[in-house]
């Protein structure tokens, strides 16, 4: 449920409540995030005091001493209005300056999920708050969403910004949310690891300066996770206050966590801003992904099942949601490369006489893909290991009653492939250097229609 009061909004789920309001410059400061909150419960007194002016701040106006934005919570922060903590955007603005100042103009509510254009999103929700700014000297406008999923205790956020000025701007970095927090004496729990150790658990305690989860290799990837978790130092898995976020998206991405001299620990999750540059022109508008936020009070086993009870709920979608998974054999260990449809015959008998349901073919079905070194982007069926064709072959198995699956890397390609002698410029790469490989590959680069329109 949100409701908005006296420029107070209040967004609750089942268990938890969200206040912050828009202060009298226009900015907007956090008050809560927490247990769910009594009906009615006063703004004004969880808010922040500010009654002694600090020697070394920077006073917004000079009409309030005490308005100094580096000592406030806060929803979102510029750059060059006094607040030294990272903001969630470096934006260099039509006039050419890194300064920005949005300040709020307006707010709609509506029921349900509003769609985003360009990224894929949660889906299923109750209502969504869009809170406008506008910066106070440029034509530009950022629009905050915050999205309610009331029974999995979730509040999605992200950020558009849209340019309407007649200059163009640059972007350079644009987080999809950020929030103040009073230091609880946090600790932050990560999820690191590398191929074949994913998602090892770590812990770290919040001190004062920033610490940053992010993965710069283009995808979210094994080394670090994008979700992460605030506990407090004596949680346990059935007791104590854990936030929980992550973000809707798998490519580069990055979290810092900040703790201030004055114990605001400041949270941002969004794109990396690694090597980012986005020109965004006159009516032009940019849309961030989409993070996630939870609360629990009863530990991590609480906040674990918020998380699952989000995916399953507003994540997983289509003909799977709520079935079981059939159980697989997969080719590869069994075989690697060296297969043929007579080999893969018997492995499927004996895994149907097991229970087995699904049988999927791995690597080396097509091209002269004999080993991991070519061939990979050729997806035309090998017909030395298929004589029959491929369909011939999925008909068998499924005339033995096993489902059928095929692997794909369609992101990838082998320079020793037909695709790349014809297409070298369908692989990502700088025009005069050489380029550098992985596991004896280049990327595709999905950004151009016809590498699109050539694997679909």
């Amino acid at each position: 449920m949100i409701l908005v009061q006296d420029h107070v909004f209040r967004l609750d789920t089942a268990s938890t409540t969200y206040l912050f309001m828009v202060t009298k410059f226009g900015h907007l400061e956090h008050i809560y995030y927490g247990p769910l909150l009594p009906a009615g419960e006063s703004a004004a007194v969880l808010a922040q005091k500010r009654t002694i002016a600090l020697g070394n701040s920077v006073v917004y106006d000079e009409a309030d001493e005490l308005y100094c934005l580096d000592q406030m919570y806060l929803e979102w922060s510029d750059n060059g209005r006094g607040d030294y903590r990272q903001s969630p955007t470096e934006l260099k603005m039509p006039d050419a300056s890194f300064v920005s100042d949005f300040v709020y103009t307006s707010h709609q509510i509506s029921d349900g999920t509003v769609p985003m254009g360009t990224l894929p999103s949660a889906y299923g929700a109750d209502q969504t708050l869009v809170v406008t700014l506008e910066d106070t000297s440029a034509k530009v406008i950022l629009s905050l969403y915050y999205t309610v999923f009331e029974q999995a205790n979730v509040i999605t956020r992200r950020a558009v910004l849209t340019n309407e000025s007649q200059e163009p701007l640059v972007i350079r970095r644009m987080m999809s949310m950020m929030v103040d927090l009073p230091d609880l004496k946090f600790d932050l729990y990560t999820l690191d690891g590398g191929w074949i150790k994913e998602a090892h658990l770590h812990r770290r305690p919040v001190e004062y300066g920033m610490m940053t989860n992010s993965s710069t290799t283009g995808a979210s990837s094994n080394r670090h996770n994008p979700a992460f978790m605030l506990a407090t130092s004596t949680a346990t898995e059935d007791h104590g206050h854990v936030y929980g976020f992550n973000l809707i998206y798998s490519g580069n991405h990055a979290s810092y966590i900040e703790k201030s001299g004055r114990d605001i620990v400041r949270v941002a999750v969004g794109l990396n801003p690694h090597c980012f540059e986005w020109s965004l022109g006159q009516g032009e508008s940019f849309e961030t992904p989409e993070a996630v936020m939870t609360f629990s009070s009863q530990g991590f086993n609480g906040m674990s099942h918020n998380m699952h009870y989000f995916v399953n709920e507003h994540i997983v979608r289509g003909n799977w949601k709520k079935r079981e998974r059939p159980i697989l054999i997969n080719s590869w260990e069994a075989f690697y490369f060296d297969f043929d449809d007579g080999k893969l015959v018997q492995l499927a008998k004996k895994a149907k006489e097991l229970g087995i349901e699904l049988f999927v073919l791995d690597d080396g079905w097509f091209g002269e893909r004999n080993h991991d070194q070519a061939g990979l982007g050729d997806y035309t069926v090998n017909k030395k290991k298929f004589p029959r064709g491929l369909k011939a072959f999925a008909d068998q198995l499924r005339d033995l009653g096993l489902d059928f699956g095929l692997w794909v890397e369609p992101e990838m390609v082998n320079p020793d492939s037909d695709l790349y002698r014809e297409h070298p410029e369908y692989a990502v790469g700088h025009p005069t250097k050489k380029p550098v490989k992985g596991r004896n590959q280049l990327v595709l680069d999905l950004c151009q229609k016809a590498v699109r329109d050539y694997i679909v």
